[in-house]
Formats: structure tokens, C-alpha cells, sequence
């Protein structure tokens, strides 16, 4: 039976795992029942569904400490029941008491001996509705098969069947051909390994510090920002770009206020944001749960007009996209997977702290299904993602589209912004000054 091993970059993200550096990602996800709610009904219906992934079923069984790998191993005591907690919210006095609840709840830190996922069903919320509450470790997945995984626990829905375009299926190799493809690889995977580390180390600005480094801390503070996404299709049709544009232009709108608002200067310089690439359908995916690169992009804090942050997101962003996720010192994650998971283990803590010397924050896009999903029958309404913090950062910030919606999640360390809330209603204020000189 053959070894299903971490790859070296789901090692790396064992190794940032501290006490104030929770590696998981997570999701806060709102339903509607069409009855009165039976809690038991859904917790046995998710622990059905979990325990028929054999993905959730697994644990991490670390190798030799010096050689520093690892690999999945089923753990006997798997119990999926075990993974999946009820509460109910009780302050309803609170601004936004599923947020409250959810920064606690996401502060908490996985146990690494068990397999790596916990669910909370939230009851208690307005109009009768139902919160899903998910951690998955980021050694676990990525966000795109983070996704693939979230999506097994709802409803079943029919789902078209991807065509067969033809790929011709390759015919076996000799053994000379074998032996210089291999070689050809090699050379070409340390090549692009070393110029990925060289753009890195040109990438890094040591000075001045960056305005959004601080301390780790154990403690969170989640927020939760709703978009109607035809403003966005608005702004888009007036200016051109994506979506992705649209919004990384709407969060340095909002990183502005929220710096000038806490008496930072916003035009000393750019904050930079490094957004995770899937590789997912690209390329031949590696083992282990994470296929990812990534783009580094400046969001231009320090341009007051909206429109000129868009114009300087979307040249930023086409640069990327020329220069493909397989380049750069945004592709830090590949950098990651061609280092031994023993040097992870030894020099990964050390390399964490470093990451404000490369980027501020993380911004991700999570790709949900443009479909009506359920759990138990209760119709799916909203899904805010959340990204981990890294170290000695202040903000992570996690978008997906749903229906209608844009769904914006907000994690912030909670001893540097105990007010994540100045920060979500900046967004939306951004959101619509952008609007304004769409119109």
C-alpha cells in the first residue's frame, strides 16, 4: 500500500502552527431551514457525511524529527461525532454576536494529534437560521480543496459532468527517455527554484517597517462584510478589469481609512498583499493537500482617488498575470514545496517572522459553485471565508462570491485591532465611493 506522505509545504504549515499562529483556515456559513430546526438531526448528518471522506479521517504521523517528514495515517479512534460541537448564541446584545462567537471559536487551535477539522453548529441567530462554523488545517488543504471538502458535507446536487476533450493518454517511456526527462526536470525545477529566490530576496523591504506588524497574539476579531455584487459588476463595466480587481482596488480604499483613522501616515507606502494562486487543473498536482503559488500585489493605500487605485491594482495585477504564478517571489509556495521537510522543520519559525519584510497581508479568493446549496435542507444564504494570520501580521482577509453576494471575512489579531468593525464598515464605505464614480 503505497504512503500517503505531507508534501514539504504542508509540513511548512505544521511548523508555523504556535500557540498565537493557528494555521487553519475556516468559514462561517448561514442557512435557513424551511422547519424548525432539529440540531442532533443535522450534527448526525454531518458526522455521516465526514466520516464517509477518508481525507477526515486521517491524522499526521511525524517521521524521524531530523529527516522532518510526515504522513497521513488513519486514526483508529476516529469518531466524527467528536469533531462537530452545538452552541447556541445567547448575547444578542452584542453589534454582531455570530462574530463574537466565531473569533473565539476560530482562536482556538486545532489538536494536532487528531485529525485536523472541527465543525460548530451556531443556533440561536434571527429568522430562525442556523450557522456552520469550519476550521480545516491548512497542512490539511488549500482554500480551493478546502472547498471540495466543505462541499461534500451539504446536500447532494447535480453537478454537469466535465467533458472529455481527448487528452491522449501517454504510452509508456523507455528508460533512457525516463532518465533524461528526469534529469530535464531536475535542472529545470532548480532553475526556477533559484529564480524565485532571487526575486524573493529583491521583493523583501526591510525598511521602513511595515505599518501593519505587530506582536502575535492568541486572541481574534472576525468581521464580517457583504457586498451586492452588481455594484461590482457596476464598477467592473464602467472601468474594465475582474473582479478580483475590483475588490483588491475596494480593500486598499479601506486600508487607508482604517490606517489614517488609527493616526498612521497611508501615503509612506503601498501595502503589499500576497494572494494565493491554485495550481489546482493547471499542472500535474504534487502529493499532499496543498497546490498553490501565489502573486504578490501592491494595494496603493496611498492614492486617495478610488479610480486611481483601480488603474494601479489592475497594471499590478496584469504584470502578474504575464509573468504567470510560477514566477516571482508571490510563488513562495513552490519556493516552500522543493525545501526538505526536515529544513522546514528546523528554519520554518525562524522564516515566519520574516514575512513582514515581504508582505502586509494575505488576501484570498475562495471559489465556491454557482449553484443552490443546502444542508439538511435548509437553503445556504451567506459564506464568509477566513484566511490564517501570518506571524506578526494584523489582518487576513478571505472573499468569496456566492450567488449574488460577495462574501468578505476579516481576521484580525485582536490585541492589535479590537475594532474589526472600523475596518469592515471601511470597506463598505469604500465599496461605495468606488461605486459613485462608476455612475
Amino acid at each position: 500500500m503505497p504512503v500517503d506522505r505531507l508534501s514539504a509545504l504542508d509540513v511548512a504549515f505544521l511548523c508555523l502552527e504556535g500557540e498565537n499562529t493557528p494555521m487553519h483556515m475556516g468559514a462561517v456559513a448561514t442557512f435557513r431551514p424551511r422547519r424548525e430546526l432539529e440540531p442532533q438531526k443535522i450534527v448526525a448528518l454531518l458526522a455521516e457525511r465526514a466520516a464517509g471522506i477518508p481525507k477526515l479521517r486521517r491524522r499526521v504521523r511525524s517521521g524521524l524529527p531530523l529527516l522532518g517528514g510526515a504522513q497521513w495515517e488513519d486514526d483508529p479512534r476516529f469518531d466524527a461525532v467528536n469533531h462537530i460541537g452545538v452552541s447556541k448564541l445567547c448575547d444578542l446584545y452584542e453589534p454582531d454576536p455570530l462574530a463574537e462567537f466565531a473569533s473565539h471559536w476560530m482562536a482556538e487551535s486545532l489538536d494536532l494529534d487528531a485529525p485536523l477539522w472541527n465543525l460548530q453548529l451556531v443556533t440561536g441567530l434571527p429568522d430562525g437560521e442556523f450557522a456552520l462554523l469550519v476550521k480545516f488545517h491548512h497542512a490539511l488543504t488549500d482554500g480551493a480543496g478546502a472547498v471540495e471538502l466543505a462541499f461534500r458535507l451539504l446536500d447532494e446536487v447535480s453537478v454537469p459532468a466535465q467533458r472529455d476533450h481527448g487528452r491522449r493518454v501517454p504510452g509508456p517511456r523507455s528508460p533512457l527517455r525516463e532518465l533524461r526527462d528526469g534529469a530535464t526536470a531536475a535542472i529545470s525545477q532548480a532553475a526556477a527554484s533559484a529564480g524565485i529566490a532571487s526575486a524573493v530576496l529583491r521583493a523583501a523591504r526591510p525598511y521602513p517597517i511595515s505599518p501593519t506588524v505587530t506582536m502575535n497574539s492568541a486572541t481574534r476579531r472576525l468581521g464580517l462584510v457583504r457586498i451586492d455584487l452588481a455594484d461590482v459588476r457596476a464598477i467592473r463595466k464602467a472601468h474594465g478589469g475582474t473582479t478580483n480587481d475590483v475588490v483588491l482596488a475596494v480593500l486598499a480604499g479601506a486600508l487607508r481609512d482604517w490606517m489614517i483613522n488609527r493616526g498612521q501616515r497611508a501615503d509612506a507606502r503601498s501595502l503589499r498583499a500576497l494572494i494565493p494562486v491554485s495550481l489546482r487543473g493547471r499542472e500535474a498536482e504534487r502529493a499532499g493537500g496543498n497546490v498553490l503559488s501565489g502573486y504578490l500585489c501592491d494595494l496603493p493605500v496611498e492614492l486617495d482617488d478610488p479610480l486611481d487605485r483601480l488603474r494601479a491594482v489592475r497594471t499590478a495585477m496584469e504584470r502578474n498575470k504575464q509573468a504567470g504564478p510560477a514566477r516571482g517571489a508571490g510563488a513562495i509556495p513552490i519556493l516552500a514545496n522543493q525545501v526538505p521537510p526536515g529544513v522546514h522543520r528546523l528554519a520554518t519559525k525562524v522564516a515566519g517572522r520574516a514575512a513582514p519584510l515581504l508582505f502586509d497581508t494575505v488576501v484570498t479568493n475562495v471559489p465556491l459553485p454557482g449553484i443552490p446549496l443546502s444542508l439538511g435542507g435548509a437553503r445556504l444564504r451567506e459564506v464568509y471565508p477566513f484566511v490564517p494570520l501570518a506571524p506578526h501580521q494584523s489582518v487576513g482577509i478571505a472573499v468569496s462570491t456566492y450567488r449574488n453576494s460577495l462574501h468578505i471575512g476579516l481576521q484580525a489579531n485582536g490585541q492589535a485591532v479590537p475594532d474589526v468593525g472600523s475596518l469592515a464598515d471601511a470597506v463598505t464605505k469604500s465599496l461605495a465611493g468606488l461605486y459613485q464614480r462608476s455612475l
